[in-house]
Order: structure tokens, then C-alpha cells, then sequence
């Protein structure tokens, strides 16, 4: 009779400590509202590995990550990046998460070249890869997703610098490295479309200058310029970092005479558009981008049909285009001191 009243305790505590554990484990699907039609069967681990801690734009990005981890009570998604954009670092994060046995990798790589035989490794380990700013990587990645046509955005950007400086006069600019492909497609297709469509226009460098993504390194250089090319009328920036910084080099001079564009995020280049010092700052959204890149890692691991036209489920990224290999959305922002503070981010 003693034992039976034991047997009837412990499976009391057992039943018990069931439901508490239930109910720990489930405590994000409960808060959430996707679970992948209710599967707990796995967690499916995806991981962003950015270019640069701790710069606005990547910080920007992780937000849309972290949504996404939020949302999603079958996933673990986060974000990583080297300090400093170091290309090296940024690769060997890579090996990390092919090590771990991740499901899917998302890269926003500093060097594409550098990163192609990493990713090609993590493709032969069965994990989805997804590339972003890397059309170049497409044939080794699952998927490259770009939030417009790189050409097009490179003309807009320096269509807006043409215009500001009524269409003649020197100019320079930024890339944030020389090896960083969209960057580089920016300004290839600008410079192009300048020199064909404004003869008066000159390109007063060899090529474009590089700030690594370093507010630093920018402001720096920013200063070198100005002083190399006192009648320089235009500078185009492809990075926060010499966008802003390049703007803060002119206010410190009360300068309003020549004109930055490029990149720009409304936290970090609002205040300059609204006084004068940028013209027009171009962007896409970041967090948008990070979410729309996790999702679409979420629906290969799913076993989802891809095809030209799916929803990512973020602004511009309704209905995404599929050439070959490479997802186009249509994300464009283009910022300027009439509209800028009508973006939270």
C-alpha cells in the first residue's frame, strides 16, 4: 500500500514536471505568429554574417534578423560580422559556421572573391547559402538577393550628383574597399553614364577612394581630398561612413558650395540633408534586407517552391524577380531634407 501511494506521487511529480517543460519550450512559438505551421520538430539555425560590427547600417540590419527570430518559433536566426570589416576575420566566421553545422549561412561579404571557396564548402556540407551585395557569387551561393538593379541605383546616384552640380565641374568620390562588388558596380555604372551623357563633367582620380566602412578613415580622407582639389564640386560616397563623414568635413567649413551624395541612412545623414551639406542621400533599408534574406533561407530549408515573383514580406520585397540566380527586389529610398525624417530608422 506504501509503494502504490509512492508510484502514485512520483507519476504526479513526473506529469507535472512535463507540462513545466512543455511549457518552457514552448514559450516563443506561443508568442509568436508563424511556427512553420506549428512544427517544433526543429530549429532550424540561420545565421547572418555581416560586414562591419557596430556601424549604424549593420545594426540596422540585425534588427531585421532579429524580427525575423522573433517571428519564427522553429528558428534561431542572428547576426555576426568582424570588427573592422576585415575580410580575413569575415571568413574565417564562415569556417565557425560550417564547423557548428548551421542550416543556412547569409553573407554580405567584404571580398567576394575571398569568400567563394568558403561558401563553395558550405554548399558541399548540404547548408543553404544566401549571398547579399554579391551578383558575382550567384553560381556557388543558393541565392544572391539584391534589393534593386545595381546599375540603375549607381546612375541614380550620380544623376543626383550631376544635377547638383548643374551638370558640369570636377568630382570624386568613395567605395568602401575597391574589392566590395556592389560598390563597385555603383560607381562603374555612374561614372559611365556621366562621361557619355555630361562631357563637362571630370573625374579627377584614378579611381575612387576607399574608407573601409570607417567613419575614420572617411572624415580623414575626406580632408585629404579637399585639400588635393580645392575646386572640386562633387564628391558620391557608396558608404554611411564617407557620405557622413565627407558632410561633416563641409559643415566644420561652413561649406555649402560643394555637393555630397550617395548613401545615407536618415539617423546618421538626416541632419545634414536638413542643413545643406548632403544634396541627396540614397538607400534601401537594411533591416528589410536582413529579413527578407532569413525568410528566404527559411523557405528553401522548408522545402518551399522559389520562383521569380514570391513575397519576402518586407517593403519593395512583395514581389521579388528571379534572373538566373539572382533575386531582384524593387527597395529603393531616395532621401532629401523634405522627406528624410519620415523614415524611423
Amino acid at each position: 500500500m506504501k509503494l502504490k501511494r509512492w508510484s502514485i506521487l512520483l507519476s504526479a511529480v513526473v506529469a507535472v514536471t512535463t507540462v513545466l517543460s512543455g511549457c518552457a519550450s514552448n514559450s516563443k512559438e506561443e508568442g509568436s505568429g508563424n511556427s512553420g505551421e506549428g512544427s517544433n520538430d526543429k530549429n532550424y539555425k540561420i545565421v547572418m554574417v555581416a560586414k562591419h560590427e557596430g556601424i549604424s547600417w549593420f545594426d540596422d540590419m540585425r534588427t531585421g534578423v532579429d524580427d525575423f527570430d522573433k517571428e519564427y518559433a522553429d528558428v534561431d536566426a542572428s547576426q555576426i560580422a568582424p570588427e573592422g570589416g576585415d575580410p580575413a576575420k569575415q571568413v574565417q566566421m564562415v569556417e565557425d559556421l560550417i564547423a557548428q553545422g548551421v542550416d543556412a549561412i547569409l553573407v554580405v561579404p567584404n571580398d567576394p572573391t575571398a569568400m567563394a571557396p568558403v561558401l563553395k564548402k558550405a554548399k558541399e556540407k548540404g547548408i543553404v547559402v544566401i549571398s547579399h551585395e554579391a551578383e558575382g557569387l550567384a553560381d556557388i551561393v543558393d541565392y544572391d538577393l539584391e534589393a534593386f538593379n545595381n546599375e540603375d541605383f549607381g546612375e541614380a546616384m550620380f544623376e543626383a550628383m550631376a544635377k547638383s552640380m548643374n551638370y558640369e565641374g570636377k568630382f570624386t568620390g568613395f567605395v568602401g574597399a575597391l574589392t566590395m562588388e556592389t560598390h563597385m558596380q555603383w560607381f562603374n555604372a555612374g561614372l559611365k553614364y556621366v562621361q557619355e551623357k555630361y562631357p563637362k563633367m571630370e573625374f579627377v582620380s584614378k579611381q575612387p577612394y576607399e574608407d573601409r566602412n570607417d567613419e575614420k578613415v572617411a572624415y580623414e580622407k575626406a580632408q585629404e581630398v579637399l585639400k588635393a582639389y580645392p575646386d572640386l564640386k562633387g564628391i558620391f560616397n557608396t558608404s554611411v561612413s564617407s557620405g557622413a563623414s565627407s558632410s561633416l568635413v563641409l559643415q566644420e567649413k561652413s561649406n555649402k558650395n560643394l555637393a555630397v551624395t550617395g548613401i545615407g541612412l536618415p539617423s546618421v545623414s538626416g541632419n545634414y540633408l536638413k542643413e545643406g551639406y548632403m544634396y541627396q542621400a540614397l538607400c534601401w533599408r537594411p533591416a528589410d534586407a536582413g529579413y527578407a534574406a532569413t525568410l528566404l533561407a527559411y523557405k528553401i530549408l522548408k522545402g518551399e517552391e522559389i520562383k521569380s515573383g514570391i513575397d519576402l514580406k518586407r517593403p519593395g520585397y512583395e514581389s521579388v524577380t528571379l534572373e538566373g540566380k539572382v533575386f531582384k527586389a524593387n527597395a529603393t529610398l531616395i532621401l532629401d531634407k523634405n522627406n528624410v525624417d519620415q523614415y524611423p530608422f
